[in-house]
């Protein structure tokens, strides 16, 4: 052992206080960061080295209570949810379909309509696909995680396709299912992985075990195991190994929720202020009551304030107005409160709370495109390729097994829906110039803008054979006026002609 060793042995037996801080002391000298040392800054300071499934196994069942508490009393948080889910999904990131003939294509796409894009997809019959997309947008960024389950229907039920979409909060998972399989598989919180990782299966309650009218010891509060294949579950994903997800009011909840009560303070403090209170003192304490000139002894004073009133106080009666408490700092508090919590949610300040006070273009621009980048985040790396991939997967097998041949070999991208312009007369021409330089295509700019191109296309060819059959000529039609409002010179007929062969001799 070496002699610091022994000295250190030696000072701890003596004085254990004393070896504490002697050891407390060398470990601090040997952090190289200041944000691993130790300290009276960081005294205090809680921090583990669990992993994402343990730190969220144990926090989330309150975390979810809380915002969703949260979203029902409190504006701000409904409001936060409201602008995530309508800007990430709007009304709904709609597909476009490839496959490998044009009529495979055209039957897909009517399949689409009649089944998606119907109320005919959604188990409760309340949503089309795209419907169901907003719920599950609001579900993922209030709770943190959605599931969406596949259910089989027969010929009988008479759907365009024999599936149905069943939306399911992440309370159904059965958390108390851990542990490990005969098989070899692994169950953590209720999802059932193999032994190299994959997802196989989900344990669901048949009810929500929220459900108030359902007792606790009722078999539908057992838990039943459900293929992994006819489950989605969407969460954002933060941490690697995350298997669950988080809401994502996480980091502002109790910013919110001290926010709540600070208001409710200033809510009472403009109360006290209204009270306009009156104190009358009586100087002559003792003395006798003055008399009123008809001679009755009167000591009837106004109770109450009007504009414009004139009254004379008795002899030896003085009033003095209460001082009630003032509001200080209330804009500028508010003001940084609601900023840190728009920046913890991922949204603008001015989405948030709806006020624009000094929101010019370039800073109104700048704001927004940070915005759309989490948009696009969160619409390419999570809901996209989780929930929209997901069921056209069902999508896709239903029709295959409905007897449409090479359904499941067709390809599909999805179109987020359009985001609005700030200034159409500044960022239409940029999107032109963008065309014309080579820097896009004519269908990635229509896709930005939240149309199927194909659609588009075909929308504008039968517009323009309408209008040539009836001989109407608009100012909107490009084929025959100029952005000026000028007629296109009609061509000649030298112009139409074909350009003779050159003659022998001649280049």
């Amino acid at each position: 052992m070496r002699l610091q060793d022994r000295i250190d042995r030696l000072i701890e037996i003596i004085s254990p206080k004393s070896g504490l801080s002697r050891a407390r002391h060398r470990t601090a000298t040997r952090m190289l960061y200041e944000g691993a040392s130790t300290g009276r800054r960081t005294e205090g300071w809680r921090t583990v080295s669990t992993s994402a499934a343990a730190e969220i196994a144990a926090s989330l069942p309150k975390l979810r209570d809380r915002s969703r508490d949260l979203v029902r009393n409190n504006p701000f948080a409904a409001r936060a949810i409201s602008v995530v889910s309508h800007n990430t999904v709007g009304h709904g990131i709609t597909p476009q379909i490839s496959a490998r003939t044009k009529t495979l294509n055209k039957r897909l796409r009517e399949l689409w309509k009649l089944h998606a894009e119907s109320v005919a997809i959604d188990e409760a019959g309340r949503h089309s696909f795209y419907g169901i997309q907003n719920l599950a947008m609001r579900a993922v960024a209030e709770s943190g995680e959605i599931l969406l389950r596949r259910r089989y229907r027969t010929t009988a039920d008479r759907l365009p396709l024999p599936f149905q979409i069943q939306v399911l909060e992440g309370d159904y998972l059965d958390t108390t299912k851990n542990g490990t399989l005969d098989n070899g598989n692994i169950i953590l919180q209720g999802i059932e992985f193999d032994p190299i990782g994959r997802r196989v299966g989900y344990w669901l309650f048949k009810s929500h075990p929220g459900d108030s009218s359902l007792p606790y010891y009722s078999p539908r509060l057992q838990s039943k195991r459900v293929p992994a294949e006819d489950i989605i579950h969407c969460y954002r994903v933060d941490r690697p190994g995350q298997i669950r997800g988080v809401p994502w009011l996480a980091p502002v909840i109790i910013r919110m929720r001290d926010f709540d009560e600070y208001e409710d303070a200033q809510l009472l403090r403009q109360k006290m202020a209204a009270c306009f209170t009156a104190f009358v003192y009586d100087d002559n304490m003792g003395g006798s009551i003055p008399s009123t000139p008809s001679g009755e002894e009167s000591d009837d004073l106004v109770d109450r304030v009007e504009p414009g009133m004139v009254e004379l106080l008795p002899f030896g009666k003085r009033v003095e107005f209460g001082n009630p408490p003032t509001v200080e700092n209330y804009d500028q508090y508010t003001s940084v409160q609601l900023h840190a919590i728009a920046s913890g949610i991922g949204v603008p300040y001015e989405a948030l709370t709806g006020d624009l006070t000094g929101v010019n273009f370039t800073s109104g621009r700048m704001g927004w495109l940070e915005f759309q980048r989490n948009i696009g985040s969160w619409q390419g790396n999570m809901f996209v390729p989780q929930v929209c991939q997901g069921v056209w997967q069902w999508f896709a097998d239903a029709a295959e097994l409905s007897g449409i041949a090479g359904a499941r070999g067709a390809t599909v991208s999805w179109n987020p829906p359009a985001r609005e312009m700030i200034d159409p007369t500044k960022e239409i021409p940029a999107i032109r110039d963008k065309i014309r330089a080579g820097l896009s295509s004519l269908t990635t700019e229509q896709r930005r803008q939240g149309v199927n191109p194909e659609d588009l296309q075909q929308e504008i060819i039968d517009d323009n054979k309408r209008l040539d059959d009836n001989e109407i000529v608009l100012d909107s039609d490009a084929r025959v006026m100029s952005r000026a409002g000028a007629l296109h010179p009609a061509p000649t007929e030298t112009e139409t002609e074909a350009p003779a062969a050159p003659a022998e001799g001649e280049e």
